[in-house]
């Protein structure tokens, strides 16, 4: 979609529910509001037209799936994890949150599961916060110490948690458990399909949700298929 000023915010966002993100950020209202223009919308919120454009347009830029991970540094992997992914939980989250609240607000007495997708989301949030926590001060700080040692040929520090193998095993029993709630979530959600005749918010909640839920794949995938054994295997190396 060629977007210009004359477009609607309804307009926009009915083409492509993800642009309702760029709007939700800048305190547009893209539901019940979203009859104006996007020019009135900037004006009314003091945001240039060339700015919202900018980050309209970029909105479905892929992100390269071409790296080959398996070859990566493990120090340099556990960066990507948090720049990238990390990074992702913290900035999406409170988004979703905001989304699936007012959805379980408005429409819950009528789809009794947007309800329980809100309590089951906001349970996922608060353990990947944690989550993330003790792998950022705890786990990944061993494992660059861990690579450190193998280029300098030296032994690495003995940790207090006794081998990388505990941190690791409690991480991918959390994993799994973040995995099944967003299944729950899925399935609650019809596969995150919204119902017929259901209002933006409702359909942008539905869309965050699958890209939080993609986002976590590839994240988990990353750690324990990639990070995690190889981690393990540095660290018998290095004794």
């Amino acid at each position: 979609m060629n977007i210009t000023e004359n477009n609607t915010v309804a307009e926009v966002v009915t083409n492509n529910i993800k642009t309702a993100d760029v709007f939700k950020k800048h305190g547009i209202d893209f539901c019940c509001g979203g009859g104006i223009t996007i020019k009135k919308a900037c004006e009314k919120y003091n945001v240039s037209f060339e700015e919202m454009e900018k980050e309209l347009s970029t909105i479905n830029n892929p992100t390269s799936n071409a790296y080959n991970y398996d070859n990566w540094k493990l120090d340099f992997l556990v960066d990507h994890i948090e720049n990238i992914h990390h990074s992702y939980v913290e900035e999406n989250t409170s988004l979703v949150l905001q989304y699936a609240a007012k959805v379980a607000k408005v429409h819950g007495h009528h789809y009794k599961e947007v309800v329980e997708i809100n309590k089951l989301f906001i349970g996922v949030a608060q353990e990947l916060a944690a989550h993330m926590k003790k792998e950022e001060l705890i786990l990944f700080p061993f494992i660059k110490q861990l690579v450190k040692a193998d280029k300098e040929g030296i032994k690495a520090n003995q940790p207090h948690f006794g081998t990388v193998n505990n941190p690791i095993a409690m991480m991918e029993d959390e994993h799994e458990n973040a995995g099944d709630i967003m299944k729950e979530i899925k399935k609650l959600s019809n596969n995150f399909t919204p119902p017929e005749g259901a209002c933006n918010t409702f359909k942008a909640l539905y869309a965050k949700l699958e890209e939080f839920e993609q986002d976590l794949h590839q994240h988990i995938h990353l750690e324990n298929n990639i990070l995690f054994p190889k981690a393990i295997l540095l660290e018998q190396k290095n004794k």
